[in-house]
């Protein structure tokens, strides 16, 4: 495959799972990606643990520095994805931490197809892991498709037309991490 590569599976995802599940008002405290206009993203929740930091002035639809990320709030209350993060990070040998969001894709829905631009698409690498993925939840990517696994780790190109299908019973839910390689 040329725009999905798996790097791990059967990684042990549920004390983060469960941490998420004590934690439901998490979800959609910053909607810039799930509520701007034309989103790809309007099916989706999201958790953001690093995010580029949002100006003060109010234009809260706006990335000022695409680049430079920080830590959300969800980053103290969900420590269980740290160890995942820093493992990925050793694993890929990167050199610097971009965005790292937890989104959940509810059954029936869909990402539609997009192209992402900017430093997640050209200066960082784009991982997901699978935090609970089902039979049925299918990632697109140019004419490739694939179905995670819950515990699967993958590098995607995100620089190509892409989309997500959730034709599973349940929940998608992956933890986007996007890491700038040495």
């Amino acid at each position: 495959m040329k725009y999905f590569q798996q790097l791990a599976a059967g990684l042990d995802v549920g004390p983060l799972m469960h941490a998420l599940a004590r934690n439901p008002e998490l979800w959609n405290q910053n909607p810039l990606r799930t509520m701007h206009p034309g989103t790809a993203h309007a099916s989706v929740s999201d958790i953001w643990l690093w995010f580029n930091e949002l100006p003060k002035d109010g234009q809260a639809h706006t990335v000022a520095n695409d680049r430079e990320t920080v830590p959300y709030p969800a980053w103290n209350k969900l420590p269980q994805a740290r160890p995942i993060i820093f493992d990925l990070m050793r694993r890929v040998e990167g050199t610097q931490l971009g965005r790292v969001i937890i989104t959940k894709l509810p059954p029936g829905k869909t990402i539609t197809p997009h192209v992402d631009g900017g430093a997640p698409a050209a200066f960082y690498s784009r991982y997901q892991v699978a935090l609970q993925s089902f039979p049925g939840a299918l990632f697109h990517i140019g004419d490739e498709t694939s179905n995670f696994r819950t515990g699967d780790v993958w590098m995607i190109d995100n620089s190509v037309e892409h989309s997500v299908v959730n034709n599973s019973a349940d929940d998608r839910i992956v933890m986007i991490v996007d890491i700038r390689n040495g």
